[in-house]
C-alpha cells in the first residue's frame, strides 16, 4: 500500500476523457468480413465497448477499413452501404440502436460484444465450443492464480491450491492432452506429475481462449481434447487513447497468509515503436485452511516478468518480440499437489525445497495492412520449464538415527516451434492455411554417487504439419468452420530407438440460426497426435521400447448444443464427448511396459447456462456434469496422472452491479460441488462443498488514476479441496486444502 501511495505523488496527469477517446486517431486494419466479426475487431482496435442490437448482423457483411482514423470515421466506413445505424457516446459504440438511445446504454434487445482480443490466434474468431475470458472479465475477477482465472467456468477445473502445482482440466481432461500455447507459442511442460504443467502469473494475461473438445486445425498439433491459448498484455492494451507513455503500480495484501504481491509496469509507443515492461513480486507465509490449521509448504515466493518490444512500419509491417518468465522458489510439500501421505517413512521429509522456472520467448511478424489475399503471420518461439529439487533415498532402510542420501534432480522440458500461415479473406469469411513445426525435448538429470545409480535420460520428438481452416458464412443464418491438418512426427527414446509416424486430423462444426434468437450448433473432430513425450521425473534409462515403440495417440470429439439470446437474456445447453485412444501412460518400471503402456480415456457430459445482463448489472448461472472413465472404469486422480480427473457436478453463480454515479462495482461468485459417487469401486464418494466469494471495487471520480478493491474469499470458511485436486478418494492421502476465509485489499495507481 505504501508503494502505491508513493507512486501517487507522480500520478498527476489525469486519464483522457471519453470525448478524447472518441476523437483520437488509431491504427485500424479490418478486412471485409461478416458484420459481427468485423465489429469484434473494431472493438479491439478502437478500445471502445460495442453493443449490437439482436439480429442486426444476420447476413450482413462489413466493408474493409484500414489506416489511421478516429473511431467514428472507422465505424462509418465499416458500416458504409449496410443501412445499419450507429452512435458513439461515453466510450460505447451502439450499433443498430434507435437514434434517440442514450449514450452508453445498449438498445433494447442489444448484446454487448466481448472484444476478440487474441491477436494472431485464428481460433479466436468464434469456433464452436469456444470460451474467451477477456480483459473485462479478468479485471473483474482480479485473479491471483489460474484457479481464479477459470472460477466462473464450471467446465474448466483447476486442481491444487498452490500455483506451482495447479493443473487445468477441460471437461475433466488434463491440459497435457490439449494444444496449449502462450502468445501463440507451443508449451511442452510435462515435467513432474506433482507439479504444474504451465505456471503462469495471471496478472500478465490479456485473455484466455479455450476450445473445449473440438479445436480448429490452426490451433496447432496435439489438440486431442481441445486447445488453450493464453494471451499476454500489449502496450496498446494499457495505453489510454491519445496517451504515448504510461505505467502503473499495484499492490495486494492477503490477510490469511500475510502475503504482499506488488506489480510494477511501464509502457509506451512512439513513431511505430512499442515497449512494455512488467514485473510482479510476491512474498508471504503459509495460509490457513477453513479448519484453522496452517497448511505447510504454501508460502509465497514468486517472481514474474514480461517484456515486449515491437515496431510497426508505415507500410504495416509489424515485428514483435516478447519474453515472459515466472519463478516459484519456496519450501513445498514433498509432493507439491498433496498435503501429506500419513505412514510414509520417517526419514522422508514432509517439506522440501522445490523450484519451478518457466519461460517463453516469441518472435512474430504480421502485416497490419493486408492487401487482397495476402495477410501473413510468421512466428518463431522457444519455451522451457525446469523443476529442480532434491531426491531422497535410504539404501539400508534408514533405521534411526540414520540420515537419508540426497541427490539433485532436475527435470526440464523445452520446445522450439514456429509457423508460417496466411489468411485468405472472402466476402463470406476466410481461410487460414499454413505450415508449422516443433522440436520438443524432455530431459532428466538425476545421479547419486553414494547410491551408485543414474536416472538421467532424454526423449525427444519433432513434428512438421500442414493445415488449413475455413470459417465461412455461406448462407444467411449459417456459419461453418471446417479444416484439416497432416502431421509427420519423428520420436527418439532414451535408448536411441527411433520411430516415425504420420497421420491426418480433421474437424467440422457449424451454427444455424433457427430463429432470430435461437441458434443450433454441432461439431466433430478427429485428432492424430503422434507419440507424446514421457514425464521427466519418471524417465528410466533402462526402458525398452520394443520393436514398434509407443502407440500413436488419437482422439474423437463430439458436441451438440443450443443457444438463445433475447433482450439481455441468454440460455445455452450442450452435450459433449471426448474419446482418447492409446493415451501414453509411461511408468518408471522397466522393461517394455514402462515405456509404452497406454490407456483409453472417455469424457462425457453436458453444460447448461442461463444469464441476464442489463445496463450496469449481470447475473449468470452455469452447471456442468462431467463423467470420466479410464479403460472403461471410473477415473481416479492417481490413474489419471497426465490423463484426466474425476469432476462430477459443478455449479457456478456469478453476479455484479455497478453504481455508475459512485464509480463502485460490487459482485461475487459461488461454486457448488455436490456429492459425487461415480468413483472407483471400494472408494468413498467425493464430498460436497460450497464456496462463496465477494468483492467491491471503487474508482473514485475525484481520483481517476486510482482503483481500490476489497475481496473476501471463502466467506463461510469452508474446509475443502477443489474437486480436481489429487487424492481425495484415497483414505491414505490428506489432500492439499484450499485457503480458508481470506480478506484481500488491493490498490492500483496509474500514471
Amino acid at each position: 500500500m505504501a508503494t502505491v501511495a508513493t507512486a501517487a505523488i507522480f500520478a498527476a496527469p489525469s486519464l483522457p476523457s471519453p470525448a478524447m477517446a472518441q476523437t483520437a486517431t488509431r491504427s485500424f486494419d479490418i478486412p471485409a468480413q461478416p458484420l459481427a466479426a468485423a465489429l469484434n475487431a473494431f472493438g479491439r482496435q478502437s478500445g471502445l465497448q460495442v453493443t449490437l442490437a439482436a439480429s442486426t448482423s444476420r447476413g450482413i457483411s462489413a466493408q474493409a477499413v484500414s489506416g489511421n482514423l478516429t473511431p467514428d470515421q472507422a465505424l462509418a466506413r465499416l458500416l458504409a452501404g449496410t443501412g445499419v445505424s450507429y452512435r458513439i457516446a461515453n466510450g460505447t459504440a451502439v450499433i443498430g440502436a434507435p437514434a434517440g438511445a442514450a449514450g452508453n446504454v445498449p438498445a433494447e434487445g442489444a448484446t454487448t460484444l466481448q472484444p476478440i482480443v487474441l491477436q494472431g490466434q485464428p481460433g479466436a474468431e468464434g469456433d464452436i465450443g469456444e470460451t474467451v475470458i477477456g480483459p473485462e472479465q479478468l479485471e473483474r475477477i482480479n485473479p491471483t492464480d489460474l484457479a481464479d482465472v477459470f472460477r466462473e467456468e464450471p467446465g474448466v477445473q483447476v486442481g491444487s491450491s498452490l500455483p506451482m502445482s495447479q493443473k487445468v482440466y477441460v471437461h475433466g481432461v488434463e491440459e497435457t492432452n490439449l494444444a496449449v500455447s502462450i502468445d501463440g507459442a507451443r508449451q511442452n511442460n510435462k515435467v513432474f506429475h506433482h507439479n504444474a504443467t504451465n505456471l503462469i502469473d495471471p496478472s500478465i494475461l490479456k485473455a484466455v481462449d479455450v476450445d473445449a473438445g473440438i479445436a480448429p486445425a490452426d490451433a496447432g498439433p496435439g489438440a486431442l481434447a481441445g486447445a488453450i491459448n493464453y494471451e499476454t498484455k500489449d502496450a496498446i492494451d494499457l495505453l489510454a487513447p491519445g496517451q504515448s507513455i504510461g505505467g502503473f503500480v499495484t499492490s495486494t495484501y492477503n490477510f490469511n497468509s500475510d502475503t504482499v504481491t506488488t506489480g510494477l509496469s511501464a509502457y509506451g509507443q512512439h513513431d511505430g515503436f512499442e515497449f512494455l515492461g512488467y514485473f510482479t513480486f510476491g512474498k508471504g507465509n503459509n495460509f490457513h485452511a477453513g479448519n484453522g490449521d496452517e497448511v505447510r509448504g504454501t508460502s509465497t515466493d514468486l517472481l514474474s516478468g514480461l517484456g515486449k518490444i515491437a515496431y510497426e512500419s508505415e507500410e504495416g509491417h509489424r515485428f514483435e518480440i516478447s519474453h515472459d518468465r515466472v519463478v516459484d522458489d519456496a519450501p513445498r510439500p514433498f509432493r507439491p499437489n498433496i498435503g501429506e501421505i500419513p505412514g510414509r517413512p520417517t526419514w522422508e521429509p514432509r517439506i522440501r525445497d522445490l523450484r519451478i522456472d518457466r519461460q517463453n520467448t516469441v518472435f512474430t511478424y504480421t502485416d497490419t495492412s493486408p492487401e487482397g489475399w495476402w495477410d501473413p503471420t510468421i512466428m518463431l518461439a522457444y519455451s522451457a520449464t525446469e523443476v529442480e529439487t532434491l531426491g531422497y533415498a535410504c539404501p539400508r532402510a534408514c533405521p534411526p538415527p540414520s540420515i537419508p542420501t540426497t541427490y539433485p534432480s532436475i527435470g526440464e522440458t523445452s520446445s522450439f516451434n514456429g509457423k508460417f500461415e496466411n489468411k485468405f479473406s472472402f466476402d463470406i469469411g476466410n481461410i487460414v492455411a499454413g505450415v508449422d513445426f516443433y522440436s520438443d525435448r524432455a530431459k532428466l538429470d538425476a545421479e547419486s554417487t553414494v547410491l551408485g545409480f543414474s536416472d538421467s535420460g532424454r526423449e525427444k520428438a519433432s513434428n512438421v504439419g500442414i493445415y488449413a481452416q475455413a470459417r465461412l458464412e455461406p448462407w444467411e443464418r449459417t456459419r461453418l468452420s471446417f479444416g484439416a491438418r497432416a502431421d509427420h512426427q519423428w520420436f527418439t527414446g532414451v535408448d536411441g530407438s527411433e520411430f516415425d509416424h504420420g497421420g491426418l486430423s480433421a474437424n467440422i462444426s457449424g451454427e444455424y440460426d433457427l430463429t432470430d434468437f435461437l441458434t443450433a450448433k454441432a461439431g466433430f473432430s478427429h485428432v492424430w497426435a503422434g507419440i507424446p513425450l514421457a514425464e521427466n521425473f519418471i524417465i528410466n534409462p533402462a526402458w525398452d521400447y520394443g520393436p514398434d515403440g509407443p502407440d500413436v495417440v488419437t482422439a474423437n470429439n463430439y458436441m451438440f448444443g443450443l443457444e438463445a439470446r433475447y433482450e439481455g437474456f441468454t440460455a445455452e445447453a450442450s452435450v459433449f464427448r471426448t474419446d482418447i485412444f492409446n493415451a501414453r501412460d509411461a511408468s518408471y518400471n522397466p522393461p517394455v511396459g514402462g515405456a509404452v503402456e497406454s490407456r483409453d480415456v472417455e469424457s462425457r457430459g453436458f453444460e447448461i447456462g442461463v444469464g441476464y445482463e442489463w445496463t450496469n448489472s449481470y447475473v449468470k448461472i452455469k452447471y456442468a456434469h462431467i463423467d470420466v472413465d479410464i479403460d472403461d472404469a471410473p477415473a481416479d486422480s492417481d490413474a489419471g496422472n497426465y490423463l484426466a480427473t474425476p469432476v462430477g457436478d459443478i455449479i457456478t453463480i456469478t453476479a455484479a452491479h455497478t453504481f455508475a454515479d459512485w464509480g463502485l462495482t460490487i459482485g461475487g461468485d459461488i461454486e457448488l460441488a455436490p456429492k459425487y459417487d461415480h468413483v472407483v469401486a471400494g472408494t468413498p464418494a467425493y464430498k460436497a462443498y460450497e464456496v462463496v466469494n465477494i468483492f467491491a471495487e471503487w474508482k473514485p471520480e475525484t481520483l481517476p488514476n486510482f482503483t481500490f478493491r476489497a475481496e473476501l474469499k471463502n466467506v463461510f470458511d469452508e474446509t475443502y479441496a477443489n474437486r480436481a485436486t489429487y487424492g481425495q478418494e484415497f483414505g491414505t492421502v490428506n489432500p492439499l486444502y484450499e485457503p480458508g476465509r481470506s480478506f484481500l485489499l488491493t490498490a492500483k495507481a496509474t500514471f
